[in-house]
């Protein structure tokens, strides 16, 4: 019976013994960051203790730890005043501490009492300290992106989005007043994608959009996102908008043409080349591709007439002469392999073989490593035009592929 009652004994005087060390724990925190020194050992201390979930409703913790990062704040804003050197990077993080520890501190104190009643004791005050302070926090996100510390940047944008989705922060109205919100959600954007996170690229992808200066990269970030996350509906969707927005853009239209020329849905192609076309008359890239469009619809003769537009803007473009040589060339073929050839229809395929020889030749000239792609046509070319001398030195080179 008594080894009970020791027993019960110690499990009483254990917590009681655990609350005294805590109370001195933050009594030494609180007279240090009074005397202004160990101020980084009186936030780690407070912290420590709001690990312990059974802290997390301790007022006097939340107060003490904010003095402490407050304090630190001060110290480093009194070096600069004295034009002293100081870590601006510690600049900024103490910023940042500042915000989540007040935010927390917010959470407790719109906590309702016994009687569901909520008094805010510290909203007001503490709302107008920090929101001298949020310029910084923009400031701080734009110095990590320059020293490309993204995931600081990140962390730093998000602290700054987010106040405007805070209760701390109500009052500010800051999603309708801060009209540096979308240039922040920007960054927060380009923080993760470079930090090749997904999460992180998309969760302020909404606000970015906002920014009309950086919405086309907006745009990018985001497709190329949902498209190393095999999002293939959202990559989609993404790609409509942009090119929508920027028809002139050779990201959106590129994409969006492989989209659906790879999926067989050619009308499609087709007309987005046109709104392309329609955007840039001379969109070299747009053009091409409503050739290649044209080819596979054996619409020869408009391929042809669009490849010679190509290549009278730039007498370099290799694939606008395939392009062209095939037009010619797979007429040709086609008459080749009839089985009721006539000597008129002979006439028209050798004819068709020599126009589209020049082109077939120049593209050869222009991509000589491309065999796979002219060296059987100019074989069949050569043979049916005779050319000993050209088909000897061809079929060496097909034998040899």
């Amino acid at each position: 019976m008594l080894k009970k009652l020791c027993f019960i004994a110690v499990l009483l005087i254990a917590p009681l013994t655990m609350i005294n060390a805590q109370k001195k724990e933050i009594a030494q925190a609180k007279d240090n960051v009074k005397a202004g020194k160990a101020l980084a050992e009186a936030e780690t201390s407070m912290r420590k203790l709001l690990n312990d979930s059974s802290n997390k409703t301790n007022e006097k913790i939340w107060l003490v730890l904010f003095d402490a990062v407050r304090k630190q704040y001060e110290k480093i804003n009194e070096q600069m005043y004295l034009k002293q050197k100081v870590d601006t990077a510690n600049l900024f993080d103490i910023t940042n501490r500042m915000f989540g520890v007040l935010e927390g501190l917010d959470s407790l104190d719109a906590m309702p009492d016994c009687k569901g009643r909520i008094k805010l004791n510290y909203r007001k005050r503490n709302a107008e300290y920090l929101n001298a302070f949020r310029p910084n926090l923009y400031n701080g996100g734009m110095f990590y992106v320059a020293k490309k510390e993204y995931r600081k940047a990140f962390n730093i944008f998000a602290t700054y989005i987010d106040c405007a989705k805070q209760p701390l922060f109500e009052s500010y109205k800051y999603a309708s007043t801060d009209k540096r919100l979308p240039n922040a959600a920007f960054y927060a954007v380009y923080s993760g994608f470079k930090l090749n996170d997904a999460n992180l690229t998309l969760r302020y992808a909404d606000i970015a959009q906002q920014d009309t200066a950086w919405l086309s990269t907006t745009y990018q970030y985001m497709a190329e996102t949902y498209r190393a996350e095999k999002d293939s509906l959202k990559f989609f969707e993404v790609l409509q908008s942009g090119f929508a927005r920027y028809p002139r853009s050779k990201y959106f239209f590129t994409h969006l043409f492989d989209y659906y020329f790879k999926r067989g849905e050619i009308e499609q192609s087709k007309a987005l080349c046109d709104d392309a076309i329609e955007a840039d008359s001379v969109n070299i890239i747009a053009l091409f591709a409503k050739s290649t469009v044209l080819l596979a619809q054996k619409d020869y003769d408009n391929c042809i007439s669009l490849c010679d537009k190509i290549i009278s803007l730039d007498n370099n473009h290799a694939e606008a002469y395939l392009n062209a040589a095939l037009a010619y060339f797979n007429q040709a073929v086609k008459i080749d392999n009839s089985k009721n050839r006539s000597r008129e229809k002979r006439s028209q395929m050798i004819a068709l073989y020599r126009k589209a020889l020049p082109y077939m030749q120049t593209y050869r000239k222009l991509a000589p490593n491309a065999k796979e792609q002219w060296a059987m046509p100019l074989y069949t070319i050569y043979l049916n035009l005779n050319m000993g001398k050209e088909f000897d030195e061809v079929d060496a080179i097909v034998k040899g592929m």
